[in-house]
C-alpha cells in the first residue's frame, strides 16, 4: 500500500512541477534570483531530478545514474523543454523503481547512510516526497514572485 501511495505522490508532485516551469511566461525568469533567494526554479529543479534519481533511480532502480550535485546549482539557461524532458524522464524511473519494490522491501534498511544513522527504505521514500514538496513550494512562491 505505501508503495502505491509514493507512486502517487510522486507522480503528482512531479507532473506539478512541469506544470509550475511551463507556467513562467517568461522562460529566463526560472533562472531569476533576487534580494535573499539565491536558488532559482530552474537549479531547484535539477536539485530535484539529481536527488530523486541519485536515491530512487541508482540506489532503488540500479539506473547507473551519476550525480554532480554542484552542477545542480551552477548550471543555467537550461531550456524549458529540456527541464520538462528530465522531470518526465525522472517519473519514468520513479515508477519502475517502485514496481520494482514489494511492501517488506520498505522495512529494509536503506543501503546508503544519508542521514548519519540507518533507516527504514520506506522512511527515507517518505522523506524524498516530503523534500520534493518542499522544493515544489519554494518553485511555486518563486514563480509568483518574479512575474
Amino acid at each position: 500500500m505505501l508503495v502505491e501511495t509514493l507512486k502517487s505522490l510522486f507522480n503528482r508532485d512531479l507532473n506539478k512541477l512541469i506544470f509550475e516551469i511551463e507556467s513562467y511566461e517568461n522562460e529566463a525568469l526560472i533562472w531569476t534570483i533576487d534580494k535573499n533567494i539565491s536558488n532559482s526554479a530552474g537549479n531547484l529543479t535539477l536539485h530535484l531530478i539529481g536527488n530523486i534519481n541519485t536515491f530512487i533511480g541508482a540506489e532503488i532502480g540500479k539506473t547507473g545514474y551519476i550525480r554532480d550535485r554542484p552542477l545542480e546549482f551552477s548550471l543555467k539557461n537550461i531550456p524549458r523543454t529540456t527541464l520538462i524532458q528530465k522531470i518526465n524522464d525522472t517519473i519514468l524511473v520513479v515508477n519502475h523503481a517502485l514496481d520494482s519494490l514489494k511492501e517488506e522491501d520498505l522495512e529494509a534498511i536503506y543501503p546508503q547512510i544519508v542521514f548519519e544513522k540507518e533507516m527504514t527504505t520506506g522512511f527515507f521514500l517518505v522523506h524524498l516526497s516530503t523534500h520534493l514538496a518542499y522544493h515544489l513550494g519554494q518553485i511555486n512562491y518563486h514563480r509568483r514572485l518574479v512575474i
